[in-house]
């Protein structure tokens, strides 16, 4: 999931030296060449109607409440697919 600009902007402010790097395993080589660029996909503006109890609860999770359902809505859609 991806993190706001807010959040992202603290993490740019911390300098390296204070980052506590213990719990996070060493990138090797063979990651980097196997890793693959996935750049994000085009998103589309819509009105949508949703049930008042439902979007007060996604809000009520935080920030990107959109994103979250938008996430859900992908896991629902792959799992139709793999059926």
């Amino acid at each position: 999931m991806s993190i706001s600009k807010k959040r992202a902007k603290n993490l740019k402010s911390i300098a390296d030296k204070n980052i506590d790097y213990s719990e996070i395993p060493e990138l090797s080589k063979e990651f980097f060449e196997n890793a693959l660029l996935e750049l994000p996909k085009e998103k589309k503006a819509i009105s949508l109607r949703v049930d008042i109890d439902v979007l007060k609860w996604f809000k009520s999770q935080g920030e990107n409440y959109q994103t979250r359902m938008n996430t859900i809505l992908r896991a629902f859609m792959k799992s139709r697919k793999a059926s």
